[in-house]
């Protein structure tokens, strides 16, 4: 197999952080001998490039190696009043126009979007600045809400962590969700979060199931997803008060009960749908949904998409 061809654009004044993002995700070799992605570093303009944190970095690598890359990422850019350099902009024209996937993360979105890849099309960016992105920016469809937003050949991402969610994702689409598995496992990060840019994470990771009465009776929800749960039987099974239940499953997690087992729900059907070759009807029994149709309508409300649609995307390439 190929490695799939990686170009990440770095600039002057970059981000420590931004840049070694992809370069993280996109560069782990699983201990494999040969590598899934190609990754090169790309110099955007001449000369020294000088990073925020005051050291510099040396690439061989210019806007050359986006004519042969797969997967272009522009990590950032400095200043979302600043325009990026027309090379890099008709680089990135071209690279479109031949279907390389383009990936902005977090001000890399303006970067897309003055190079006109955007327009008409949904987008998302830092929340700080999506009222300038709107004004620059006006026949791009901004979501200020997501965390990534993924438009085929053309993938953005909220600020700063969120680059890590969509990077993942991007390897997820083109190897299978196992594979992003064992990367986020190596990176110590969640394999896929739901949530909003506050970094809402719908699905906390327990610390461990015996520390509390409402730590274990949430792990045991977890592992019984097809039960029917409401607040009150877990608040039994914890041996709590509803009114102490709710304040402490507050506190936990975030968010209500209601929500926390929605997203319970769907974390299971994703998991079994890009991992297994079960019936849809039989993994919405298993997460708790009853039927398939109303598995349907959830992944349409949370996803926008299908749970066919889904499997056929995340099990790899």
């Amino acid at each position: 197999m190929q490695p799939v061809k990686v170009a990440v654009v770095a600039f002057d004044q970059i981000r420590p952080f931004h840049l070694s993002v992809p370069c993280a995700v996109f560069g782990e070799t699983l201990g494999e001998p040969e590598s899934l992605f190609q990754l090169r570093v790309c110099a955007a303009e001449p000369g020294e490039l000088r990073t925020t944190a005051g050291f510099g970095i040396a690439t061989r690598h210019g806007l050359r190696e986006l004519s042969q890359a797969d997967v272009i990422v522009v990590p950032s850019w400095r200043n979302p009043h600043e325009s990026a350099p027309e090379p890099l902009l008709s680089a990135l024209r071209r690279a479109h126009k031949r279907s390389a996937t383009l990936v902005g993360l977090c001000l890399g979105a303006y970067v897309l979007a003055e190079a006109g890849v955007l327009d008409g099309k949904l987008a998302t960016t830092h929340w700080r600045w999506t009222e300038l992105f709107r004004q620059r920016f006006p026949k791009v469809r901004l979501d200020p809400d997501v965390l990534y937003v993924d438009q085929g050949n053309v993938v953005t991402s909220a600020g700063t962590a969120a680059g890590i969610d969509c990077c993942l994702h991007v390897v997820r689409r083109q190897y299978g969700a196992e594979i992003a598995n064992r990367i986020a496992r190596i990176l110590v990060v969640p394999p896929h979060r739901q949530g909003s840019q506050a970094q809402y994470i719908e699905q906390p990771v327990l610390t461990r199931a015996t520390d509390t009465p409402l730590t274990k009776t949430l792990h045991w929800a977890t592992q019984h997803l097809g039960h029917t749960h409401t607040l009150d039987s877990l608040a039994t099974r914890a041996l709590m008060s509803r009114r102490s239940f709710t304040r402490h499953f507050r506190q936990h997690t975030g968010t209500t009960v209601g929500q926390w087992l929605l997203s319970q729900r769907l974390g299971l059907a994703q998991r079994m749908l890009e991992t297994t070759d079960q019936p849809i009807e039989r993994i919405a029994e298993r997460a708790g949904f009853g039927t398939a149709l109303s598995m349907r309508q959830h992944f349409g409300v949370a996803f926008n998409t299908t749970p066919s649609m889904y499997r056929r995307e995340f099990r790899g390439a």
